[in-house]
């Protein structure tokens, strides 16, 4: 009953007047009966550990995106729990809990594949050793830029929401009496469809710059718009992600481009010039009108993962990369068959090998996925080659679906020569033994036709001329 007229009150008194402003966030408390969220679709998982900690006499929230998620009535993908607990405590209730993280120490509560995150409230940047919860080792500094190097600040729930980066995520669901707590307006924000940071924005982007790229993400993500003082300095501090470990921004890619919105996001983050420090080697490729090949083959792989996300197919990263990254291949390919006389082939190796060597430090791309995409690129060169044996061989070959799939994208930005080789290679798949058997024939004679017209008439054997002198 308390907090139901405490709710009432604060909608009455802050009905026209949703402070914002980091430091004097306001709390609404939203009770059971007014939101619509049901721990029906709160997974089982979440739900074990939010009433074990509850249980414990700790405070615990669901919080962030999965709230969001539940809000706007859509399936959340991960359901993160806060809690005042620190790490060695959570370990201690949690016989299946590992600890993770450096800049921020995080449980993560292992149910088979499913991994539940629990983090402690955050704390406020005052530089210096905190020593809440008795954690005496948890600190925190910045770079000269404003950049959070380490963050093991332990807080209340006030301060962790004062931390959080945008209004939609500052939504906390208390398991103790099932109310949701609103800090920064978010609930209204949902409502208008706008992606607000909490805080100066270009504080907030210097403490972390990735916060630009999440702001884009969640904007096509949800089909919102980001906020006109949210996004106006992101242009001008897009050169911070520079100096971003790469292997972050290996999996913020992934989220920005592999989450079933890849295309929207990658327009927007030309928009804001946040795809070229991602990809620096693309950028020489990009036109105004955006039509150039790579900007071509950028679309159609973009949309293409997208559409095989909505129907639940599978989509591996490195092919992605490969599509991503091939015209920059062959304009280096080129280049250095030129400038040493290598063979086109050789030519091809070295650049794979340069352009993938320069994407990594960017985005740090593991082995797993620069060899898959070596061996994509490598079969482009030999798909053409199909007489005798060796298109039965090339079907065999593991990366072969792979490298058909890409051919037929090449051949869609192409067309020409490369469009009739991806229609050859896909009725080839299709036909049974026989149909192979004529096709490959065809083939054949065409190559011995071919052969025969370019074969040159033996020259006449030189003979040793005879000596005018007689004997």
């Amino acid at each position: 009953m308390f907090n139901r007229v405490t709710s009432f009150c604060r909608k009455v008194l802050n009905r026209d007047n949703k402070v914002r402003e980091i430091d004097d966030l306001k709390l609404e408390i939203i009770p059971r009966q007014e939101h619509g969220i049901s721990r029906k679709d709160i997974s089982e998982n979440a739900l074990k550990v939010l009433y074990r900690l509850n249980k414990a006499g700790y405070e615990a929230y669901l919080v962030g995106g999965g709230v969001r998620d539940l809000l706007l009535e859509t399936e959340p993908k991960d359901f993160d729990i806060a809690t005042n607990a620190t790490p060695d405590e959570v370990r201690k209730l949690f016989r299946n809990c590992r600890l993770v993280g450096r800049r921020f120490r995080l449980a993560h509560i292992l149910f088979g594949r499913d991994v539940i995150e629990v983090a402690t409230f955050r704390g406020h940047h005052s530089g210096e050793k905190s020593e809440s919860k008795g954690d005496k080792n948890a600190s925190q500094s910045q770079s000269n830029d404003g950049m959070l190097l380490r963050d093991n600040v332990y807080g209340t729930i006030d301060e962790d929401a004062q931390r959080r980066d945008f209004t939609v995520n500052a939504l906390y669901y208390n398991i103790d009496d099932f109310s949701v707590r609103d800090y920064a307006g978010g609930v209204e924000d949902l409502k208008n469809r706008v992606i607000r940071l909490i805080g100066d924005p270009e504080t907030r982007y210097r403490e972390d710059p990735v916060r630009m790229l999440r702001a884009v993400r969640f904007a096509a993500k949800l089909n919102m718009e980001i906020n006109a003082a949210t996004a106006a300095p992101i242009p001008a501090l897009a050169h911070l992600l520079r100096d971003i470990p790469s292997a972050r921004l290996f999996e913020e890619s992934l989220k920005l481009l592999q989450s079933g919105h890849g295309y929207d996001t990658y327009v927007m983050l030309r928009e804001y010039n946040l795809f070229s420090p991602l990809f620096p080697i693309l950028e020489e490729h990009f036109t105004e009108d955006r039509n150039s090949k790579c900007e071509q083959m950028m679309a159609l792989v973009l949309k293409s993962t997208d559409e095989r996300i909505a129907t639940q197919q599978r989509i591996n990263p490195a092919f992605m990369y490969a599509a991503m990254l091939w015209y920059p291949l062959e304009t280096r390919a080129e280049e250095i068959a030129f400038e040493s006389g290598l063979s086109y082939y050789d030519a091809f190796m070295v650049a794979a090998n340069d352009i993938l060597d320069e994407q990594v430090k960017s985005i740090a791309i593991p082995r797993r996925f620069t060899a898959m995409i070596r061996d994509i690129w490598q079969l482009q060169l030999r798909l053409s080659r199909r007489s005798g044996t060796r298109a039965y061989k090339l079907l065999e070959q593991q990366k072969f679906r792979a490298a058909y799939d890409f051919l037929d994208m090449r051949g869609n930005v192409e067309g020409g020569q490369l469009s009739e080789l991806a229609q050859w290679w896909n009725d080839f798949q299709r036909a049974d033994r026989d149909g192979r058997n004529d096709m490959v024939q065809v083939l054949n004679k065409a190559s011995s036709t071919k052969k025969v017209r370019r074969r040159r008439k033996a020259k006449p054997r030189r003979r040793k001329p005879q000596s005018n002198q007689e004997s």
